[in-house]
């Protein structure tokens, strides 16, 4: 005789109809909520190490520029992005599949660990005892508990994506959901699998050099940068994963978007998995000590079918928004679908700039920086950031703040707070965000450098001139970066006074047509589509869009090669 297991306490959603886990709500609260802090401090950090960049301010002194500048990545590359992406896979498998959560004492052990381990390395961060930048570069030594609690954190996320995986098997035994699982959910695995292969090269480098710092074994720089950057740039193709299946998500609960081919897309997430790690070699091109070869390979024939997959997405996300709103009825000219979307909603303004920064600003300079012969004159430059803030902050980071206005009243059960505020937040955050991308990346483009204090060279020993465009340049960018800051602050203003302080929703969870401070895809959500409806028409605005997008690659790529050919002195 078999003991039946107790059931665990659910609420049913009354706009999706999904069955919620009470366990699987708290930990994406939890998560939700770490994320935020983390945010915030992140965001503090941005704002003083941008004044100190901003020659024309220059506000921060050497030593206090480089703490800083620790404490924006690792807050925000780090604890912010993998904090909210744990709160994603509990989203995606236990909410999405209507499953429990298969270990909640397990996750919450996960959780507490890694919150210990952000709580330290902030700690030493701020004490001055880690000013080794995001990198921490050997022979860059930061005390022991740094390492500790990078070592913390990064088991407790792998702990996370354990405990989501049992939760799919708990699914699929108990018959949760019928079929296939869900897209988002798909996409999500993809983002676990990544993070496995992730999380085990953080395993690999920072236990030896955390016993490096206690004296105890060496450390060789080269394996240290090697094996590094297979934690420190995948970590970043975890985000591009995730970031996909909320966009999926975005246009579904926005719009009603389509998706036009399932195994094309399931596909293009399995390329991920497969190649979207070569990537990181990309930041050793420069590197004496690694082969043409090796570079060669990891940067061009594999990383290409990683490129392939973001394009694969690139078109179908688009694509399925048109052929979405097409078949409800919006079909004149190229663009109405797109001129009559719900732009006041601010998960579907988040998700259209997302896709466009990403693909735009993001994917363009990541591949053209990613080819071994222009690596060498943009390595070490402004565009190496100015190309991660578009795809980081100006993609991920803009997708994550979309999904935030569904998850509040969807989990949280709360209205949005400030609703106008919130209205315009997707669109100050991605203008000042691209602005500030591009015109970084310009300002590497006449060689300003990365990571330096004082671009002026004021003490230096011998004198350094820049294009005369480099000062307007530099403050185009930080006045970009400053309205972006406001952005992400009205963004935490929100999100705090919403969860903490806001209004709930109706008795129920429900939310009634237009109600104030809900956006459109929960209180008028898009009209089902008939079911004689099974095939969509073509796309003939997304094609368009495509054909933008390929002449704006081709246009910056000739461009690179022709500042390399100035550089070689040729023609």
């Amino acid at each position: 005789m078999t003991a039946t297991p107790i059931a665990a306490p659910f609420r049913t959603c009354p706009t999706t109809g999904l069955k919620i886990n009470a366990q699987a709500e708290w930990l994406i609260k939890a998560n939700a909520v770490a994320a935020t802090v983390a945010l915030l401090i992140g965001g503090i950090a941005a704002v003083l190490v941008l004044l100190t960049r901003w020659q024309a301010v220059h506000l921060l002194p050497a030593e206090w520029f480089y703490r800083i500048l620790t404490v924006h990545g690792m807050s925000m590359l780090i604890f912010f992005i993998l904090f909210f992406e744990m709160a994603v896979l509990y989203f995606a498998s236990a909410v999405i599949l209507n499953s429990r959560v298969a270990t909640p004492r397990v996750a919450w052990a996960a959780f507490g660990l890694m919150v210990l381990g952000a709580v330290l390395v902030e700690w030493m961060m701020w004490a001055g005892r880690a000013d080794v930048l995001f990198t921490s570069y050997v022979p860059l030594r930061a005390d022991p508990l740094y390492y500790l609690g990078v070592i913390l954190f990064a088991v407790g996320a792998l702990v996370v994506v354990g405990v989501f995986f049992g939760t799919l098997v708990v699914a699929k035994r108990e018959h949760t959901y019928e079929g296939s699982v869900p897209l988002v959910t798909f996409g999500a695995a993809a983002a676990a699998i990544i993070a496995v292969g992730t999380l085990g090269h953080g395993a690999a480098i920072y236990i030896p050099t955390f016993f490096w710092s206690l004296g105890w074994m060496k450390v060789d720089p080269e394996i240290y940068r090697m094996v590094w950057w297979g934690l420190g740039h995948a970590s970043q193709q975890i985000n591009v994963a995730a970031m996909v299946s909320i966009w999926y998500l975005l246009g579904a609960l926005t719009i009603g978007s389509i998706v036009l081919n399932e195994k094309v897309s399931r596909g293009a997430f399995v390329l991920y998995i497969l190649f979207i790690n070569m990537a990181s070699a990309h930041h050793l091109l420069v590197d004496p000590g690694l082969s043409p070869a090796w570079k060669v390979w990891n940067t061009s024939y594999f990383m290409y079918l990683a490129v392939l997959a973001s394009m694969v997405h690139g078109f179908t996300v688009p694509a399925g928004m048109e052929a979405g709103q097409r078949l409800r009825g919006l079909t004149k000219g190229l663009f109405e679908w797109l001129r009559k979307a719900p732009w006041g909603d601010p998960g579907f303004s988040a998700l259209v700039f997302s896709v466009i920064i990403f693909g735009f600003v993001g994917g363009i300079t990541g591949v053209t920086f990613g080819t071994e012969q222009i690596n060498i004159i943009a390595h070490n430059t402004l565009r190496v950031p100015g190309h991660f803030h578009a795809t980081v902050v100006g993609g991920t980071a803009l997708a994550f703040m979309g999904i935030t206005y569904y998850v509040i009243p969807l989990i949280f059960r709360k209205q949005i707070a400030f609703w106008k505020l919130a209205k315009i937040q997707p669109y100050l955050f991605a203008g000042g965000m691209f602005v500030f991308s591009v015109f970084m990346t310009f300002a590497g483009t006449f060689g300003v450098p990365r990571r330096h204090y004082d671009i002026s060279f004021s003490r230096a020993p011998f004198a350094v001139q820049f294009n005369p465009a480099v000062d307007l340049v530099m403050g185009i960018m930080a006045l970009g970066g400053l309205v972006a800051a406001v952005g992400g602050a009205i963004y935490i203003l929100i999100t705090v006074w919403s969860v903490f302080f806001g209004r709930p929703l109706a008795a129920g969870g429900g939310a009634p047509t237009g109600m104030y401070g809900v956006p459109q895809g929960i209180s008028s959500p898009p009209k089902p589509l008939a079911e004689s409806i099974t095939k969509h028409g073509p796309t003939p605005g997304t094609l368009v869009l495509v054909f933008v997008f390929l002449a704006a690659f081709i246009a910056y790529y000739f461009v690179n090669w022709k500042l390399l050919s100035v550089v070689w002195k040729v023609g």
